[in-house]
């Protein structure tokens, strides 16, 4: 992964053009996508880890536009975001069947967070995990109640913000104007050789074909299958953690979990991770099956 990547000049032209640049680097069939994960997993192939880069900076770039309203310059983000792809690029295991995109979105989600986190200080927005997650999903449930107008929220709307992401209404208020600086999307801006347009008009929305989406929601089920199936291995204490700490959108604390059971904290860590191990292991086990499966009939001559 030597190569160098497109780099963000400052500026809205500089980002134009950089979205320009990047559309122009093909996006990968899946066996495509497989071998070259294979090749850069098994001999560090660094041309092909470029590929697979530079093939998803649209998705990092979708991403990034999500996170334009934290007052950080766009340009930085996206390059935040592209460290987060790098990184899974290189612990990608294409053996277990899933697309680098559905892999990559949580480590370009994860470094553009901590990259805003770093950025703002905990004095602006608070240190407990409740206060962090109000600063990443307030502007997401001010869409979802339709709250877009500009300035202080309503009574009403305080209220329900506050019980969905179970903080007070203060903070609600506090966060709210501290991340009223959100930019239009009909904002003018200048791209390369003297076109003109709005901000909207660059975000990246590569829609799939009606056989992509096929092919994506085919792929979801399979996963979600796997999981099902190679979650029997668990006994049902174990079953009861793992959903509680890996699969909930709010997970439990080890305390409470050690207070529904009985145990020690400890304890629930431990059988977490175990259940985490066997889990992972059966989830191998599967997709190896699997691909030997797909081999086999690959293999066969034709009728």
């Amino acid at each position: 992964m030597a190569q160098t990547l497109p780099s963000i000049v400052s500026g809205e032209g500089g980002l134009a053009r950089y979205l320009e640049e990047i559309r122009r680097f093909p996006m990968l069939q899946p066996q495509e996508e497989y071998m070259l994960a294979k090749r850069y997993q098994e001999h560090e192939d660094t041309g092909a880890a470029h590929k697979l880069v530079t093939s998803h900076l649209r998705l990092v770039a979708k991403i990034a536009m999500g996170y334009r309203g934290y007052g950080l310059p766009i340009g930085e983000v996206i390059s935040e975001g592209n460290v987060g792809l790098m990184q899974a690029v290189k612990k990608f295991e294409p053996e277990r069947g899933f697309r680098l995109a559905t892999y990559a979105m949580w480590w370009i989600k994860a470094s553009i967070q901590e990259y805003i986190l770093r950025s703002w200080s905990l004095v602006k927005m608070g240190t407990t995990a409740n206060q962090k997650r109000l600063f990443f999903n307030l502007r997401k449930v001010k869409g979802k109640i339709q709250a877009l107008d500009e300035g202080d929220l309503k009574p009403d709307q305080i209220t329900e913000i506050a019980t969905r992401l179970n903080v007070s209404e203060e903070e609600v208020v506090s966060m709210n104007r501290r991340l009223s600086g959100d930019a239009s999307l009909n904002a003018p801006i200048r791209a390369t050789e003297g076109e003109s347009g709005e901000w909207q008009d660059w975000l990246v929305d590569d829609h799939d074909s009606q056989e992509d989406v096929l092919i994506e929601q085919d792929e979801l089920e399979s996963r979600r299958a796997l999981l099902t199936d190679a979650m029997s291995v668990l006994n049902d204490r174990e079953r009861r953690i793992f959903e509680a700490r890996r699969l909930e959108e709010d997970p439990l604390t080890l305390e409470d979990l050690s207070t529904e059971f009985g145990i020690s904290r400890e304890r629930v860590r431990q059988i977490e991770v175990r259940a985490f191990e066997k889990v992972q292991d059966a989830v191998k086990a599967a997709a190896k099956r699997q691909a030997q499966a797909l081999r086999t009939i690959e293999a066969q001559p034709a009728m």
